[in-house]
């Protein structure tokens, strides 16, 4: 399991969600995917899209209005 970084900070919607589905894309099964974003539109987008994608996800509010979106690659 590898886990990879992606700065999505000051990037506004869809952006940091088209990243994270690029870089998935090329990531292996139970790989983890931690985006950095601070704009707490991408938090719903990400939450939204990982779920009908079927992949794990978690965040937490790392700073004050600094998140980190935690995407577990599952299929």
């Amino acid at each position: 399991m590898a886990e990879f970084k992606l700065d999505c900070m000051h990037e506004v919607c869809p952006i940091p969600l088209l990243k994270a589905a690029k870089k998935l894309k090329v990531m292996e099964f139970g790989d983890v995917l931690i985006m950095k974003t601070d704009h707490n539109c991408s938090i719903a987008n990400v939450i939204e899209w990982v779920d009908k994608q079927g992949h794990a996800m978690d965040y937490v509010e790392v700073d004050q209005g600094e998140w980190e979106i935690y995407i577990e690659k599952l299929k």
